[in-house]
């Protein structure tokens, strides 16, 4: 019951948890891919008005049918032009989520004024939003989804109540079309709308993990160069905006073959998160550490290069204070690494770019001598 209960936590803790930028970069496609189907859909809602008419309907019926499709359709094609700017607008999934959640409901509203009974037992208008909650698990973010689940659970059940009130007699309550709203069938309506948020948050929870494991790496669980590609074209267009400095450090372990053929790769791996367990403990804010194959990393510093220089040469002869025992009872080995740095904006724009310049330093830093870290050229 304490292992259900933890993991319990766990799920809630990482639904509510901000998405990391790979999610957030899938989840802006995946906003923008709910704009199209959401435009696709919405033209489609033309035909129901006609469709109503054609079938006998009401005119009163028709014309809020009709009223409700232009509406959604002009705020449609209002959340796909601002989805096009891919991630501009950090409130767009929720104000987009919260409209077709609230366009269902003032549709429901506008039919339980006409005739009191189509507000609640309009089952095709009910099923907008299904579609609502469901569309979250494109945005990738578990907030969203229970954030619409939530809204279509209080506006409904507001609806319920507000319906119910007004009804002086149950016979008002009773429609030839739309048959007898009771207490009962609502209620197993607003408990269908918790369990289809309840679904779609555990499909974006498992969204998030596949995610995760792909731009995690497996042995020291830092972010591989999948995080890498993903995270770096946002921390750029944040240190423009800020007018900060960048610096990238290419890291590569000194003679780290020697270590896998001496005493083998599984310590080779506690090797590397030995390694690992020295940097995360020296590290500070704003700074990234990534690891991108073998026994390279990048280490990502919000510092002009001079300062980074510095910071870097600090880690390196720390690290080499912190010797590694292969296995228990051998003599321990000293570990160090060679690095080169670029900064960013001056000496690249990209990364491709600042991979390039710091690699070179850290060939020039290998020459010299390795257990050292190069920031200049030549």
């Amino acid at each position: 019951m304490h292992i259900t209960g933890g993991r319990v936590r766990e799920v809630v803790t990482s639904l509510l948890a901000r998405p990391d930028e790979i999610m957030l970069e899938i989840g802006a496609g995946g906003e923008l891919l709910v704009a199209r189907l959401r435009a696709a859909l919405a033209a489609m809602l033309l035909l129901l008005p006609l469709a109503n008419a054609l079938g006998g309907g009401s005119i009163n019926e028709t014309m809020i049918g009709l009223g409700g499709a232009l509406f959604v359709n002009i705020f449609a094609q209002l959340w796909l032009s601002l989805a096009r700017r891919r991630r501009l607008f950090r409130w767009l999934p929720f104000a987009s989520s919260a409209f077709d959640v609230t366009a269902t409901t003032l549709v429901l509203a506008a039919l339980a004024y006409n005739h009191l009974p189509a507000g609640l037992n309009s089952l095709i208008v009910w099923c907008g939003y299904i579609l609502a909650i469901l569309l979250t698990a494109l945005r990738s973010d578990g907030r969203i989804a229970l954030f619409a689940g939530a809204l279509a659970v209080g506006q409904y059940g507001l609806l319920v109540l507000a319906v119910f009130a007004l009804a002086t007699s149950p016979e008002q309550l009773l429609s030839s079309d739309y048959g007898s709203v009771t207490l009962g069938s609502q209620a197993q309506r607003l408990v269908l709308l918790m369990m289809f948020t309840l679904i779609t948050a555990m499909v974006v929870y498992r969204m998030q993990r596949l995610v995760e494991l792909s731009g995690t790496d497996g042995l020291t669980r830092l972010p591989n160069r999948t995080w890498l590609l993903h995270r770096v074209p946002r921390l750029f267009d944040s240190v423009r905006h800020d007018g900060d400095s960048l610096t990238l450090a290419l890291i590569d372990l000194d003679h780290f073959k020697r270590i896998n053929d001496a005493h083998g790769h599984h310590a080779g791996d506690r090797a590397l998160r030995h390694v690992v367990a020295v940097l995360r403990e020296l590290a500070e804010p704003g700074e990234w550490l990534v690891r991108i194959g073998g026994e390279e990393f990048v280490l990502l510093l919000r510092k002009p290069i001079g300062t980074a220089w510095e910071r870097v040469d600090a880690i390196r002869r720390a690290l080499g204070e912190r010797p590694f025992e292969p296995e228990r009872g051998a003599d321990s080995m000293p570990l160090s690494f060679s690095a080169g740095l670029a900064g960013f904006p001056h000496e690249g724009s990209d990364l491709s770019r600042l991979l390039r310049r710091a690699d070179s330093r850290l060939q020039l830093a290998k020459l010299q001598g390795r257990n050292k870290v190069v920031a200049r050229d030549g």
